[in-house]
């Protein structure tokens, strides 16, 4: 049995237009996301197949192609659900996402600071990459990081709560090369309360994640 299976979306393909539409979403999560669990997938067997042989050859190849499929696989079902057609705006304590506010005004000096990194992040990632908002637990502030890829340069306890995908597939069918457009219209439909839910589940949590003193 396959250790990791692809997600159900969590809305209807057109539940994100206009800012992403139909074609997109369809493609993005029965194609791009299905070859990430395929891919993650294939791999366990690979290194399933050369523990049982003590064959090694490949196992730097096997073990960087683990992360990254594994790690494509956690960032989009993160992503599908950071997402809402009743999204957009800032978190506001009147929605009931008060905390996650405070944490963004004291990480960051402002919403709108935040909002500014976040976007610059993520549009000016170098070839294929995420912006990405996480916890981190050392400092037990919220953080902006540059995903290239899907697994590189990221504070190794950190735990994303919010992310951007600045994958070309993510965006090219209607937004063409502009990456900064889409990347500024993601505002549009992003998910607080589920931003919300991930960074409280990331604090409770930071005693059993923080392995550091």
């Amino acid at each position: 049995m396959a250790t990791y299976t692809l997600p159900e979306l969590p809305y209807d393909y057109a539940a994100l237009e206009p800012v992403i539409n139909p074609q997109i979403i369809e493609l993005h999560h029965d194609k791009h996301h299905a070859a990430y669990v395929k891919g993650a997938n294939d791999t366990l067997e690979q290194l399933e197949e050369a523990r049982d042989k003590d064959a090694w050859g490949a196992v730097n190849g096997l073990q960087k192609n683990l992360a990254f499929h594994l790690s494509g696989h956690i960032l989009h079902s993160i992503y599908w659900h950071n997402m809402t057609g009743d999204g957009g705006g800032e978190p506001l304590a009147a929605d009931g996402v008060g905390d996650l506010a405070d944490a963004i005004t004291e990480s960051f000096g402002s919403f709108a600071g935040f909002k500014s990194q976040l976007t610059k992040a993520a549009a000016t990632t170098q070839g294929s990459g995420w912006g990405v908002l996480a916890y981190e637990p050392v400092s037990g502030k919220l953080i902006v990081e540059q995903v290239y890829d899907h697994q590189g340069n990221v504070g190794q306890g950190s735990v994303p709560i919010l992310v951007f995908d600045a994958w070309e597939h993510a965006f090219y069918l209607q937004y063409k090369n502009q990456k900064v457009d889409f990347i500024e219209a993601m505002w549009r439909v992003v998910n607080w309360q589920d931003v919300a839910k991930r960074y409280a589940a990331a604090k409770e949590r930071a005693d059993v994640l923080l392995l550091a003193p």
